[in-house]
């Protein structure tokens, strides 16, 4: 995809600080132009979008309509730029590596590039490397002195770990629009569920271990349909029509806002998990392992219920 106009960040930045202040020298004054380049440079961002941004007058610089919506645009995009730097840097390999932190995808895609952020901004001077896996491998990682801090969301806690819940997750089972579970009236069941052959994650995934364990009152689970080592790899083969599956609320919460899934209610199973962080026993974390996990559960110790996608019923 050709992005040919899209303002580049430095750009959007510039435009914010001129809302900010109302002013083209103050704005330039802060990143040390003059008010000649700053004019050049709105002058350059109004030919690329093709509208104006700026209103000046004697009173100063004031955003127009069209600058306004585009401002408020760019504070988003702004953000995730700090969420991608932040992790581009936890996985760089250049760094001298003083915090490891170890994550289930889950908790890796979703919660701690938002960690990470407000991280890097109270230790600048921390490197911070970052392993992603299934539970069972950042579990792994920090009883061998690999990871100092871990995020996992099966429901396992191997010997010789301690652990504290971060957060509480919901898994919920999603089909595409086009598959009989999207427009059926009714809730699918547990034993149905337990009996219905799923697009899994791989053995050894936070998500596939709570699921079986969830399921295992109602029935054996059967084989499944598909095993794909990541939530993402499930999405796609659930989008292009490989079968029901069941996911982390976290990791399907865009899809199903955007119709590319169809959430199923499920009934009688209880498919809510903890996310937890794990340490050594007997090793408190500490330092900025410490403050990551402050970061990661603001109100101790009770845990935040994250947000749920809406269900679809017909």
């Amino acid at each position: 995809m050709t992005l040919t106009r899209v303002p580049d960040l430095d750009t959007l930045s510039l435009l914010l600080e001129i809302a900010a202040s109302g002013s083209l020298s103050k704005a330039g004054a802060s990143r040390g132009l003059s008010q000649p380049a700053v004019s050049a440079r709105v002058r350059g961002l109004e030919r690329l979008v093709g509208f104006a941004v700026l209103t000046r007058s004697a009173r100063g610089s004031n955003l127009t309509p069209n600058g306004a919506l585009l401002a408020e645009w760019a504070r988003g995009v702004l953000a995730a730029a700090d969420v991608l730097e932040a992790g581009i840097a936890s996985l760089r390999s250049d760094r001298i590596a003083r915090l490891r932190v170890a994550a289930s995808l889950t908790v890796a895609e979703h919660l701690l590039p938002s960690w990470l952020v407000v991280l890097a901004a109270t230790h600048p001077d921390t490197a911070v490397s970052l392993t992603a896996g299934n539970s069972d491998t950042t579990a792994a990682a920090v009883l061998a002195g690999d990871a100092d801090l871990g995020f996992i969301e099966g429901p396992d806690l191997p010997s010789g770990l301690s652990a504290q819940v971060v957060a509480t997750d919901r898994l919920v089972v999603v089909v595409a629009p086009a598959h009989p579970w999207a427009h059926r009236r009714r809730s699918v069941e547990a034993e149905e569920l337990a009996a219905t052959r799923l697009v899994h994650r791989e053995a050894g995934s936070g998500t596939r271990t709570a699921l079986d364990r969830a399921l295992t009152p109602f029935g054996t689970p059967t084989q499944p349909l598909l095993e794909v080592s990541t939530s993402s790899g499930v999405r796609s083969a659930v989008i292009a029509g490989a079968g029901p599956a069941v996911l982390s609320d976290l990791a399907v919460h865009d899809d199903v806002a955007a119709g590319r899934l169809v959430q199923v209610p499920v009934h009688g199973v209880d498919l809510d998990r903890s996310l937890r962080a794990v340490w050594l026993t007997g090793q408190r974390p500490v330092g900025p392992a410490e403050d990551l996990l402050r970061l990661a559960v603001p109100e101790r110790p009770r845990a935040r219920r994250l947000p749920r996608s809406r269900a679809r019923v017909r």
